[in-house]
């Protein structure tokens, strides 16, 4: 019996175990600046990055929806108070994460490190 059991959970865990795992961009990043970004997840396919450490810790730095290390949403820049729509991905330990205006002809760019 226990080990009927034991087969049952331990099929249960290898079929479910992808479908529970976190998207690629949930975690902590190191901006080349030094300060801390997380992510984690705010809704359905969406997730809300807060600065954790610096001059703007506790503020929120945008949100991206997507899936499998492609994302699209808002990025803002805390330090102008402006809004850019943004994209990032992931790729490895490495986060790409930009911000563009004026239909995409001005953008910015950086690379992030999993923490």
């Amino acid at each position: 019996m226990k080990r009927k059991l034991l087969l049952a959970c331990t099929g249960f865990v290898l079929f479910a175990g992808p479908a529970l795992a976190e998207e690629p961009i949930v975690g902590s990043w190191k901006r080349p600046n030094g300060t801390i970004i997380q992510y984690t997840s705010c809704g359905s396919d969406t997730y809300c990055g807060t600065v954790m450490t610096g001059e703007y810790k506790g503020k929120s730095i945008g949100s991206m929806s997507g899936k499998d290390g492609a994302y699209k949403g808002k990025v803002n820049k805390l330090d102008e108070g402006k809004t850019y729509n943004g994209k990032a991905s992931v790729k490895g330990s490495t986060l790409s994460l930009s911000g563009c205006v004026m239909g995409g002809l001005i953008c910015k760019s950086e690379s992030l490190t999993r923490q």
